[in-house]
């Protein structure tokens, strides 16, 4: 019975990862399918390009409580059961990546999967799991985000983080050793969703916001490199 509970709790973790806010919250702004705008995900960074800022920030709380709510049913139907409260987040993460609300076939008939990135049901988990996580890593993110400027590294950034202060918990005695693996398995999943933008990144291709150290060290060197003409 405590098997099927739990594969339950799973189950419901992938349909709640699956509820596409960003797709849901454009449309009602904008009329548009974020889908087809700029790299067609339905996280945040995409709403916030797709109908400005005010819908990306909804969009990404949304989404971080997708991963939080997702630890809080598992361990409402599966008290004391580790394993069950680590699967449920990284499987709204893959319901977030691979929505069940959003699939379609492509020209091939071959079924395709829609949605995100990851980065904010990741950090919902990790901050379900542990919510001090959630400060740690949002610290780190605005960090990364503001000198780097590039929104897939930042996402990245999230998974290692958790990772890193998971790992560091369990070594103290803390908490479960099995924390440490969710990062692991948030992270892998990131990094799988993100495989383009590393193409572009390892090509020195990847977009850089300009509202960063990086973006304007960037700027100047064009104008820098304008006036040398």
């Amino acid at each position: 019975m405590q098997i099927l509970i739990g594969i339950a709790a799973v189950a419901i973790g992938y349909i709640l990862g699956s509820i596409p806010f960003g797709l849901i919250i454009v449309k009602l702004k904008t009329g548009k399918d974020i889908r087809t705008v700029e790299s067609g995900r339905t996280g945040g960074t995409n709403a916030v390009r797709a109908a400005g800022f005010g819908a990306g920030l909804l969009t990404a709380i949304l989404d971080i409580l997708k991963g939080a709510v997702a630890v809080w049913v598992a361990r409402a139907l599966s008290p004391g059961n580790e394993l069950v409260h680590v699967l449920t987040p990284v499987a709204a993460i893959l319901g977030h990546n691979y929505s069940a609300f959003l699939v379609e076939r492509d020209q091939n008939g071959k079924l395709r999967f829609h949605g995100g990135a990851g980065g904010a049901p990741a950090l919902g988990g990790a901050m379900g799991l542990w919510w001090p996580m959630f400060p740690i890593v949002f610290s780190a993110a605005v960090l990364v985000w503001f000198s780097i400027g590039i929104a897939s590294v930042t996402t990245i950034v999230v998974g290692l983080v958790v990772i890193i202060v998971f790992a560091v918990r369990a070594a103290s005695g803390l908490q479960d050793p099995i924390y440490i693996w969710y990062g692991v398995m948030a992270e892998l999943l990131l990094l799988w969703a993100l495989r383009p933008n590393i193409q572009k990144l390892l090509a020195g291709k990847e977009r850089v916001i300009k509202y960063s150290l990086n973006g304007w060290l960037r700027a100047r060197k064009e104008v820098k490199a304008e006036s040398n003409k």
